[in-house]
């Protein structure tokens, strides 16, 4: 495997606007509002943070869920009206939802009958018509909850069978109506229909990594969506076809560049994200973040996946911005901003990476070699995750 430099290559080390968050909390998953960039922090603070996007100065705290926040999405429709909605679950086992535009008090919040069972993922669908979340393995059982959330009284159904340990993600298909994906640390990648009651029927393709996987997400194309990513909490990257046949997988650990101008090998994975466009020449629109434990952050994409031999490309650098491992990222392409946040507390802006374009393709040729890594190593400098 080799990591070449893209020709348009960029280095920043300097944030635009930082925010502190309190207590020592980790940032640990950012999403965009209409005037809003909200963030969900760990334990101890455990709450909400509300962020203006014009200045980062921190405008509200919601504090609701008892315990850790384990998700956050925000969504443009709610319930089948076009409100804006932000999306939380946690351990407490509840969802709130929470009016986008000026949050307050939750406009709903999910029950669970009996015990409540700690929530891991939660989304809602394209129509906001879905809530969907997966619990932690309790006994031996590990569920999808479905709730309506016109009646969040109790769910719609749960689907247990679909996996046997933790669910770790769920993401609805936005332009696949009730096409929804979950990822469990079972291993198991699968894709279900969100509208059938039936679990035998509901299930449409599974697919095996065998590893426990941490996140997952929607491949698109040219011709829309075309397949699957998945992140396992070993630090390697896999992706998949629509119909959850193995395509490939690969260690982000191992494509680094040695040059005279610059060093870069990645630590660990950060997350992906969907560009708006699609670069000339590539086959998806997906742009990795990754990480080191000094804190940095790099921009890598691939033009095509159908080649197991095709280079990985470098593009950005955010350099001395955080001091600790980097939990979470957003990328705002409508208002040309990234955000970063980490364990050291941190809430950076950023000078945004160039809209996707032919240049990421056209890549230097420099660096063909690929750095040795014991596969043994794992995740062994990457520092453990709080819950």
């Amino acid at each position: 495997m080799s990591l070449l430099e893209s020709p348009s290559f960029q280095s920043l080390s300097a944030p635009i606007k930082t925010a502190t968050l309190p207590g020592e909390a980790y940032v640990l998953s950012i999403v965009s509002l209409p005037s809003y960039y909200a963030i969900s922090a760990s334990s101890p603070d455990d709450s909400i943070h509300l962020f203006s996007k014009s200045r980062l100065d921190k405008v509200q705290t919601l504090t609701k869920h008892e315990g850790p926040i384990t998700a956050l999405r925000s969504a443009h429709n709610f319930a089948g009206s076009l409100t804006p909605v932000l999306i939380s679950s946690g351990k407490d086992g509840v969802v709130h939802a929470w009016d986008a535009r000026s949050p307050g008090q939750p406009i709903m919040t999910t029950l669970q009958a009996g015990r409540p069972r700690a929530l891991l993922s939660c989304d809602i669908s394209a129509n906001g018509m879905t809530i969907a979340a997966g619990t932690e393995l309790q006994g031996d059982d590990a569920s999808v909850l479905y709730w309506d959330p016109r009646n969040p009284a109790a769910p719609l159904r749960a689907h247990s069978s679909t996996h046997s340990d933790d669910i770790t993600a769920v993401h609805f298909s936005r332009t696949h109506g009730s096409l929804l994906l979950s990822v469990s640390s079972d291993g198991l990648v699968s894709t279900s229909n969100s509208d059938e009651p039936d679990e035998d029927e509901a299930g449409l393709h599974v697919g095996n990594w065998g590893c426990s996987i941490a996140q997952a997400g929607w491949v698109h194309g040219q011709s829309g969506l075309t397949g699957i990513w998945a992140s396992s909490d070993m630090e390697t990257f896999s992706v998949w076809s629509g119909e959850l046949d193995f395509v490939q997988d690969a260690d982000v650990r191992q494509p680094s560049v040695h040059t005279g101008e610059r060093t870069w090998v990645t630590d660990y994975f950060i997350g992906a994200h969907n560009n708006s466009s699609i670069p000339a020449g590539a086959d998806n629109d997906l742009s990795l973040f990754l990480g080191s434990n000094e804190g940095d952050i790099a921009l890598v994409s691939r033009p095509t996946f159908a080649d197991a031999n095709a280079p990985w490309v470098l593009s950005q650098t955010w350099l001395t911005g955080h001091s600790d491992v980097v939990r979470s990222f957003l990328w705002d392409e409508e208002n040309n901003v990234l955000l970063t946040g980490g364990e050291d507390s941190k809430l950076n802006a950023w000078v945004s990476p160039p809209r996707a374009s032919a240049s990421t393709v056209n890549a230097k040729r420099e660096n063909d070699d690929a750095m040795d890594v014991d596969e043994d190593e794992g995740i062994s400098h990457r520092k453990r995750r709080r819950s």
